[in-house]
């Protein structure tokens, strides 16, 4: 029996936030499935050359009044980048809180704006310790 991996799915609320913090990680629009039947749309994204990994974005069009919880039943979404620094700072130049900050220069989190625990993760060995990162405090929770 073989199994392949096809996408993580997870329940947003707000579709134009969800969708333009993934921008902000780096994903794209892959495809979309609007049901008119069942009110709700399908948006898959995922990372240049990462196609076959994407995430599934599930927004109700009628709302979903149990989001956003803190309900972490499928843990979190990781990403692997080029340089973690760069990619916080553009995060929090955009207004995204770094929850855990990449003090070791090798992982931080993150949350969308649905609180979809978000890991990232360094391309390679670590960077070097570097400032703001490396003396920066935890914010809430991941």
């Amino acid at each position: 029996m073989s199994l392949k991996y096809l996408h993580t799915m997870v329940r947003v609320k707000d579709l134009e936030k969800t969708m333009a913090f993934f921008n902000l990680l780096g994903l794209r629009e892959i495809r979309r499935n609007d049901s008119e039947a069942g009110r709700f749309s399908l948006i898959f994204m995922a990372a240049e050359g990462d196609e076959d990994c994407p995430v599934e974005l599930t927004y109700n069009w009628d709302g979903d009044d149990g989001l956003p919880s803190d309900s972490r039943h499928f843990g979190h979404l990781a990403y692997r980048t080029d340089d973690i620094y760069a990619l916080c700072q553009h995060l929090m130049d955009n207004g995204v809180t770094i929850n855990r900050p990449p003090r070791d220069g090798n992982m931080a989190f993150v949350r969308s704006p649905d609180n979809i625990s978000i890991e990232l993760l360094q391309k390679g060995e670590p960077l070097a310790k570097a400032e703001p990162w490396a003396s920066m405090e935890n914010t809430g929770h991941w």
